[in-house]
C-alpha cells in the first residue's frame, strides 16, 4: 500500500473525533486534495470521507458494546455533529439504532441513560425486599466494579479529549 495512504489512514484511526478536511490530510501528506482522493479511493476502495465515516461508526459501536456513555456522548466522542445522521448512518450499517443496539447486547438502558448513575442510586430504586442482603454475591460485586472502572475510564477519556494539547 502506497505509504501516503497508510500515513492518512493512521491519522484518521489515531485521531477519529477531529474535524477532518480533505485538505488537512493532503497537506499531511503531501498530495493535492485530488491526488489523495483518488490514490485513496484507488487503493483502499472508498474515498478518505466515507473511509473516516466507517471508522467513526466502528469506534462507535466499540463504546456502545462496551461502555456506560450515552448515544449523544459517544456522538460528540466519535466526532459526529449531528445526532440523527449518526443514528441514520448507524442503523443503516450495523442494521439496529444504537440504543437497540446496545440492549441486544445485554446492557440494560436503565444504566445508559446519562451514564453517570451510581450503583447506590440504582439499588435505591428497587423495592426494600430486593435491597435485602442474601449473603455475597462475588459475580454481582465483580460485575459492578467492572462497570465502575469502566465507566471511570470512559470518563477520563471523555474529559481528557476535551483539551486541545499537542505533544
Amino acid at each position: 500500500m502506497d505509504p501516503r495512504v497508510e500515513k492518512t489512514k493512521q491519522l484518521m484511526r489515531d485521531n477519529v473525533q477531529r474535524e477532518w478536511s480533505l485538505l488537512e490530510l493532503s497537506q499531511a501528506v503531501n498530495l493535492s486534495v485530488w491526488r489523495l482522493s483518488h490514490i485513496f479511493a484507488s487503493e483502499v476502495g472508498k474515498s478518505p470521507i466515507q473511509y473516516l465515516r466507517e471508522l467513526r461508526l466502528d469506534r462507535a459501536k466499540q463504546l456502545l458494546e462496551t461502555s456506560f456513555l450515552s448515544v449523544k456522548e459517544i456522538t460528540h466522542q466519535v466526532g459526529l455533529k449531528d445526532g440523527s445522521h449518526f443514528v441514520r448512518d448507524f442503523k443503516k450499517a450495523y442494521g439496529d439504532a444504537p440504543t437497540r443496539y446496545r440492549r441486544s447486547r445485554g446492557v440494560n438502558a436503565n444504566e445508559t441513560g446519562s451514564g453517570h448513575r451510581s450503583e447506590s442510586k440504582k439499588l435505591a430504586d428497587k423495592p426494600a425486599q430486593e435491597n435485602t442482603p442474601r449473603g455475597p454475591n462475588s459475580q454481582q460485586l465483580s460485575k459492578t466494579a467492572a462497570r465502575s472502572i469502566l465507566l471511570f475510564l470512559n470518563f477520563l477519556s471523555y474529559w481528557a479529549s476535551t483539551f486541545d494539547i499537542a505533544i
